[in-house]
């Protein structure tokens, strides 16, 4: 598949941990991503490490998989026997984790539950493809312990779903929301994509316009990239699609933002906005605070106390070294203060929570001043992007990391 993965150093086949990273994860908020590495076809835009039942090939098999990543919940536990505290949030991505059985899922979460347990508020998330779901599913789902779901609608217009290859139609992500929403989910979330060579500005509107009369309490909005090795590339490459243009992409931001906050959606992260703070996305904040989360699954990355590691990317070389009972690590990195300071200003910066000032090195500082008013404010010992700002994130990092 086309994502590969870094090389790092050799990962321990015990998955053992350093005992200060463990001791460290104790004080952080703690979750869970389960990667399920499934999708019933190829997006043309997708680099993620998803395999169709064509690409899967031998040795792996959606029906034995949720027993395999049970078996890693359990490594989990005996590599950090210690770790006294429930889980906050769940979070199962892919690929289309609703391609597998509500039953499955379950599982993979009651294993979660059974060997860490789980925080009386936990956050459980799973994506999901509109068309992969139905109403009894969506209530199994919520039987079994989920939370949140949310829906990879990406866009109104069938000409731009039939660029990126999404099988659903136009329609469908809305009456998903309804039936989730009458399941008795009470958060649900849209993730769109804008930028889709052939989407016009009045087919983003469009676009936005459906996915807030469907009432969902968060959005997510991304701007499409055009990843390396895949159909998308390789077109665009050829010449039949044109690259997304940096000046329409930041038209549809700023009209994203418009219409988001004028339906009652505050932004809390750059490409995320949310009723309440209650309907943000909790796990994705382990992720831009540095938290700590362990990632079940072929491919999947973790992260306990400045030690990150990732799996092995195929579901067959996954499946091996569970069997063996090994860890099914590729390789990690042991992150130093320096590593870890440049990343928390490379993430926080993009909060509406803001980046603390003193993260900042001297040269930082001065750096941030020159630009204050412009592209960021100061709010309580914070730095916050402004609108402009958010448009030009990485920039702004740029800046503060001379």
């Amino acid at each position: 598949m086309p994502s590969t993965l870094p090389e790092g150093e050799v990962a321990p086949r015990d998955g053992v941990l350093p005992q200060e990273a463990v001791a460290e994860a104790a004080g952080r908020p703690f979750g869970f991503y389960l990667h399920v590495p499934f999708c019933a076809s190829r997006c043309g835009y997708c680099d993620f490490n998803t395999y169709t039942a064509k690409e899967l090939g031998g040795g792996a098999s959606q029906a034995s998989y949720a027993e395999t990543a049970v078996e890693e919940v359990r490594l989990a536990r005996r590599v950090m026997p210690e770790l006294d505290r429930p889980v906050d949030t769940v979070f199962f991505g892919g690929g289309t984790p609703t391609l597998l059985p509500a039953e499955d899922l379950g599982r993979m979460l009651a294993a979660v539950r059974d060997e860490f347990g789980l925080a009386p508020d936990a956050e459980v998330t799973t994506e999901a493809n509109p068309e992969s779901v139905d109403p009894e599913y969506l209530s199994h789902l919520l039987e079994v312990g989920f939370t949140r779901v949310s829906f990879g609608m990406q866009s109104a217009s069938s000409h731009v779903l039939r660029i990126l290859d999404r099988q659903h139609t136009p329609g469908r992500a809305l009456e998903a929301v309804k039936e989730a929403t009458a399941a008795g989910f009470e958060h649900v979330n849209l993730d769109l994509i804008y930028g889709t060579p052939g989407e016009s500005l009045y087919d983003w509107r469009a676009s936005l316009e459906s996915a807030i009369s469907a009432d969902p309490d968060h959005v997510s909005a991304y701007a499409l990239i055009v990843e390396e090795g895949t159909q998308l590339a390789r077109r665009v490459r050829r010449g039949e699609l044109p690259m997304p243009d940096d000046d329409d992409l930041a038209d549809k931001y700023m009209l994203a933002d418009e219409l988001l906050t004028k339906a009652g959606l505050g932004w809390y992260e750059v490409s995320n906005w949310a009723r309440t703070d209650d309907a943000r996305c909790r796990h994705n904040e382990l992720y831009w605070r540095g938290d700590t989360w362990w990632g079940i699954g072929p491919g999947a990355h973790s992260h306990v106390g400045g030690v990150r590691w990732w799996n092995v990317k195929h579901p067959s070389a996954y499946a091996e070294r569970i069997a063996a009972g090994e860890s099914p690590a590729y390789a990690r990195e042991i992150l130093d203060a320096e590593t870890r300071r440049v990343e928390r200003v490379l993430l926080e910066i993009r909060l509406k929570a803001g980046l603390p000032i003193d993260v900042l090195d001297a040269a930082g500082r001065e750096a941030a001043k020159a630009i204050l008013g412009d592209l960021l404010v100061e709010e309580n010992g914070r730095l916050v992007l402004t609108p402009r700002g958010r448009l030009l994130a990485d920039a702004v990092v740029r800046d503060l990391l001379p």
